[in-house]
């Protein structure tokens, strides 16, 4: 494996490690946004609050991570996406900053109006973030990010690869969110609200399910490589996640809460995982492939040493953090 390869396998782990736990994360703002009034949705919403409130800024360590790799290993190629592709860019990084913003101020409201009005926006941006960055990924799965940089600002997000990118990226987050917060929920007693959460978690799998299915015809006339990818040599990444999504579902029905959550990841991170694959070897989709667009080697090696750094030093911090919040048992008042 050239040096290239592993900067770009180093690149996507962080990529995975975003999707699965920031994206659990986002999908709860489609719950918190569903709960309903003040008083039948309160209890969701602490749900929520005390789910995701310990990890929910350390889970954008791998943004942070994805970004800084991408922009050191490959210049070239995050220079070309980020000039053509600045408006989704920018949305997607307003959203996480109003999203954390409106978390943390209304835990803090001094009214029901400004709970109300900072909730709405937490759960608003929670959604609005996994859209763009599925944009993002369509636009560049489907070659609309040219070499130069001097893509459409407007055309190159738009196609029906990158829509259906941004709303199967909002329908995964919001499956894996809601499997997680039904699990927390049956775990600390509350069976009441675990059933109603399981009944609508079974739903957006449902529906998430039927959009990936539906998007894939327009994917193979409008992405022709990636669909290449996705029969091809993906193809059994891609057949695994939805077996295991199945199973997830069946497991849901059944109420096995802690077997589906593992079977959820995997659903998710195969899926991903497919991506992936289906893509190699471009960094950019008919445009600039991974050695064409990496750095000097010394760079790439650096890279690396970091990143062995980081599984030393940062991983284990990381899950010890979550161990801790799926130990202490969550109470409503």
């Amino acid at each position: 494996m050239t040096l290239p390869v592993l900067a770009a396998a180093a690149l996507f782990a962080g990529v995975l490690a975003y999707g699965l736990f920031g994206g659990a994360d986002f999908g709860s703002g489609f719950f918190d946004l569903t709960a309903g009034g003040s008083t039948r949705g309160g209890e969701l919403r602490t749900l929520v609050d005390h789910s995701i409130g310990p990890v929910w800024e350390a889970n954008h360590v791998w943004l942070i991570y994805v970004l800084v790799t991408w922009w050191t290993a490959f210049p070239t190629t995050f220079a070309a996406a980020t000039e053509t592709l600045f408006v989704p860019f920018l949305l997607a990084l307003v959203g996480i900053v109003l999203r954390g913003a409106a978390f943390a101020f209304r835990k803090y409201s001094g009214t029901l109006a400004q709970a109300r009005l900072f909730g709405a926006v937490f759960a608003g941006s929670s959604l609005m973030a996994p859209f763009f960055f599925g944009t993002i990924a369509g636009a560049i799965a489907s070659g609309r990010v040219p070499a130069d940089g001097d893509g459409d600002l407007w055309s190159s997000w738009t196609s029906p690869t990158s829509l259906f990118g941004g709303v199967i990226a909002i329908g995964t987050c919001s499956f894996l969110a809601g499997v997680f917060l039904v699990a927390d929920a049956e775990r600390a007693g509350h069976r009441d609200l675990a059933s109603g959460l399981r009944r609508r978690t079974l739903t957006v799998g449902v529906v998430t399910g039927a959009v990936v299915f539906v998007a894939l015809v327009p994917i193979i006339h409008d992405a022709t490589t990636l669909s290449e990818g996705l029969t091809g040599r993906a193809a059994p990444l891609i057949l695994a996640s939805g077996l295991t999504g199945a199973a997830t579902l069946v497991l849901l029905a059944r109420r096995r809460f802690p077997a589906a959550r593992l079977t959820a990841v995997v659903a998710v991170a195969t899926v991903l995982l497919g991506w992936g694959v289906a893509q190699y070897p471009w960094m950019l989709v008919d445009e600039v492939t991974i050695d064409q667009g990496a750095g000097a080697d010394a760079t790439l090696v650096a890279i690396l040493v970091a990143v062995a750094l980081a599984i030393v030093l940062v991983l284990p911090a990381l899950g010890y953090l979550f161990r801790l919040t799926q130990s202490e048992r969550w109470t409503h008042d």
